[in-house]
């Protein structure tokens, strides 16, 4: 059953039959923006481009590298970023993620401690203005879900209108086991680089 996580939740990366979480996908499934035609006749879509990145640190809070759709995997190869959707899902909700992300605990190196989600709005459309725009935690792999294990809807969010950024929640090694802080807090960062520095001071 997935949690619809609540701002702050934090959990750990147990599944149903208590056993651990090796691997998690987060996925983002997103709309183009339909606009009226001229005179209000027809409609056209308008593509919308955001983009998941994953920022990784080590145990002292500093930054080691950024996965995202100009670096798609990490060096030690644990995390793999499945490329740039451009568009958003231009004919209606297909229900797939346009963009997922996958993080392998075991494959990672020792050295991080803390893997950030963020999400940004590459052209600047508002998080208000796109029709729906949802993000999955699940167990699986890009094309397949096992378990979902958390959910959030931030198109539907009355506080992402008028924000382009936002940080969607952070794995963390506690004791040698990884666990997950739900923190889907929009940002008032414009850039990747901005929202990975709010991260860094704010999130960790």
């Amino acid at each position: 059953m997935a949690i619809n996580l609540q701002k702050g939740q934090r959990i750990s990366l147990e599944k149903s039959n208590g056993s651990k979480l090796q691997s998690v996908c987060v996925g983002i499934n997103w709309g183009a923006i339909e606009k009226k035609g001229l005179f209000g006749f027809g409609k056209t879509k308008e593509a919308v481009d955001l983009d998941a990145s994953c920022a990784l640190y080590n145990e002292q809070k500093q930054l080691t590298e950024v996965v995202y759709f100009g670096n798609l995997a990490s060096k030690d190869g644990a995390v793999k970023h499945s490329g740039d959707d451009l568009t958003g899902d231009m004919g209606g909700d297909d229900g797939l993620d346009n963009e997922v992300i996958t993080l392998d605990f075991s494959g990672l190196n020792p050295a991080v401690n803390y893997v950030a989600f963020v999400l940004n709005s590459f052209r600047g459309h508002d998080f208000g203005t796109i029709p729906f725009a949802s993000i999955r935690i699940y167990e699986g792999t890009p094309k397949r879900v096992n378990e979902v294990f958390a959910t959030y809807d931030i198109a539907n969010g009355s506080n992402f209108g008028g924000h382009v950024s936002m940080v969607m929640g952070v794995f963390y090694k506690k004791n040698g086991e990884w666990k997950f802080n739900a923190i889907g807090e929009p940002t008032k960062d414009r850039k990747l680089e901005e929202t990975v520095k709010t991260v860094t001071q704010s999130y960790l």
